[in-house]
Formats: structure tokens, C-alpha cells, sequence
């Protein structure tokens, strides 16, 4: 038997259920994975409340680490007994076990363990595709970073400065200020004591080449204000809501500026792919460059309330799920 969750309707929290069921045998190209910690993101909470709309009913989550247990017809390449990972883009992690397509899953180093791995996969692999891939951010390079202390946000801090950027963060306690400033962040700015695009121009007059815009609606204003013509504002999350009804003359109006709502599986379609950019993750790892930084855990079945904890703002780091 194993436990999963699932949505039959979408909205807060509350909205998880819970099942307990067989597996059938995996299908072909698919394994049985073992699940033994799993990774809480924002797009979970999306999925959830609706903003992503996705059939119903539904699983939850994307990324775990854990075990194959069984493989089934046709698969290469991972045998049972391996350790492995998976950030999607198939839902369903929030299980004790599943089974998955083999060409969504990723070998894990014998050197990291599976918590560190649950808390870096998803989140590690949309740093390192946002800096590397999409904004292609250079040694030198101003970059702001909104929600810096944040599951994807302290990761970004950390890359950023191994690359040779200088980082602007912006968080919303003093709490979170200081955690950011031991990550090396530049600059900090509590957004909710000062006004973040003044600070941005009073130390970059001429405004940042890039912006990491992980919260979207709420702070759309403030990169558009804080970049530098012809810079780049990456909007890679909806944390307050979506960005809706842009104006393609604001652009023009900012310094004809370019925007970009990328999405990390248009930057990792194939398995090998997949696995190049969790190698990129491991290997900022191994020198110190980034930490999972895991601020919190949560037994799975209390998912609910690690939902809660997240859009309150409550959190911060990476949050796992304890099967």
C-alpha cells in the first residue's frame, strides 16, 4: 500500500486529501520509485489554489529523491536499487512511492544525501537555468533578486556571487536580511521598510542589467523600475499572483527593456538535459557556492500546513516533506 495525495477541487490548503491504494506494476518506460524526501515549491501551492489550472483530480508536487524499486519493460539505464531523482514535469511526488516515466528522473551522486538532494533538484535546476541558460548573467553584472532568501531565491544569491555578479537582494524581514548577507548578497533591502527601486537606483544609478523576479504581480512595478535600458527582467514566478495586462509601451516608456517568462522545462525537455543541469546544481554544491539551506520539515502528510507556512511567508530556504 502507499499514500498519496490529491486534490479533487482546487483552493486553499484544505483542498489536499488523502489515499491509500496499490500500485500496479509499472508500465513501459516507466519505474516504480521509493520516495524517502520530497521537495515543497511554490508551484505546488499554484497547482493547488488553481492559478495553473491542471485536470482534476490531481496529484501534487514534482520533486523527490528516493529509490527504483521495480522497472518496467523497455527501460535503460536505471536498475532497481538506484538512487534517483525527479523535479517533473509529471505531478504526483507527494506519495510514498509511485511510478514514473524513467526519462524524467535524474541519478543522484553517491555524495549528497537524499534530504539535500529533495531540497536542491527543482530549485537548483531553475537557478541554474535562469543564470546560465536564460539571462546568461556575466562576471560584473548588477543583478536584483526579489525573494532572496527564498527556496529558489537563496540559491540565486549564492550562484550569482560564484559567477561574479553583484547582488542586490530583496527580502521582507530583518530575520531574512541577515541570512541573505551570509549568503554574500552585496546589498539588502527589507521591501517592506524601503522603497526597493530608490535603493537599486542609489546604488546602480544607471539601474541593474538584470532582474530575478520570482514574485510576480507585487513586484512587477519595482522591476520595471529598477532595471537598466536594454536590461532584462526574468519573470519566472507568480508568488503574489501573475503578472496580467502588460502593456508593451511600458518597455519602450522603461528603456526599451526585455522581458521574459521562462519556464524551466523549455530549458530541460529531454532526460539528458535534465541531467545537465542537476549536474550543474551538484557540482555549485561541491565547491560551497550554494547550501540546501532546509529551514524547515514536515511529515508528508502534513503538507497542508507546510502550504500554509509558505504562502505566509513563514518559511524560508527549502522545505522538504518527510514520507
Amino acid at each position: 500500500m502507499v499514500t498519496t495525495a490529491y486534490i479533487a477541487r482546487t483552493g486553499g490548503p484544505e483542498v489536499i486529501e488523502w489515499r491509500e491504494h496499490d500500485l500496479p506494476d509499472p508500465g513501459r518506460g516507466e519505474v516504480r520509485m521509493r520516495n524517502t524526501a520530497i521537495g515543497l515549491n511554490y508551484i505546488d501551492a499554484y497547482h493547488r489554489s488553481g492559478l495553473y489550472q491542471i485536470d482534476l483530480p490531481a496529484g501534487l508536487g514534482s520533486e523527490a529523491a528516493g529509490v527504483v524499486d521495480r522497472v518496467g519493460e523497455g527501460v535503460e539505464g536505471v536498475a532497481p536499487g538506484d538512487r534517483v531523482g525527479t523535479f517533473g514535469p509529471a505531478r504526483g511526488a507527494y506519495a510514498t512511492a509511485r511510478n514514473v516515466a524513467a526519462d524524467h528522473l535524474v541519478s543522484l551522486p553517491d555524495d549528497v544525501d537524499d534530504r539535500t538532494a529533495a531540497a536542491l533538484l527543482l530549485k537548483g535546476a531553475t537557478a541554474a537555468f535562469l543564470i546560465e541558460s536564460c539571462a546568461r548573467v556575466r562576471s560584473g553584472q548588477a543583478v536584483l533578486v526579489h525573494a532572496a532568501a527564498g527556496g529558489v531565491g537563496h540559491i540565486l544569491v549564492g550562484w550569482l556571487k560564484d559567477v561574479g555578479a553583484t547582488v542586490i537582494a530583496s527580502v521582507g524581514t530583518d530575520e531574512k536580511m541577515a541570512m541573505v548577507r551570509d549568503l554574500g548578497a552585496d546589498h539588502v533591502i527589507n521591501h517592506k521598510c524601503e522603497d526597493v527601486a530608490a535603493r537599486v537606483r542609489a546604488i546602480v544609478p544607471d539601474g541593474v542589467p538584470v532582474v530575478l523576479d520570482g514574485v510576480g504581480k507585487a513586484t512587477w512595478p519595482v522591476s520595471l523600475a529598477s532595471v537598466a535600458r536594454r536590461g532584462l527582467v526574468v519573470s519566472y514566478g507568480n508568488a503574489s499572483g501573475a503578472v496580467e495586462g502588460v502593456n508593451l509601451g511600458i518597455l519602450a516608456a522603461k528603456g526599451s527593456i526585455f522581458v521574459t517568462r521562462p519556464t524551466l522545462f523549455d530549458y530541460a525537455v529531454t532526460r539528458a538535459e535534465k541531467q545537465q543541469l542537476v549536474d550543474r546544481v551538484f557540482a555549485m554544491l561541491g565547491k560551497g557556492a550554494i547550501t540546501p539551506e532546509i529551514g524547515q520539515e514536515f511529515a508528508l502528510t502534513d503538507a497542508a500546513a507546510a502550504h500554509r507556512a509558505m504562502e505566509a511567508g513563514e518559511t524560508h530556504g527549502s522545505t522538504i516533506l518527510i514520507p
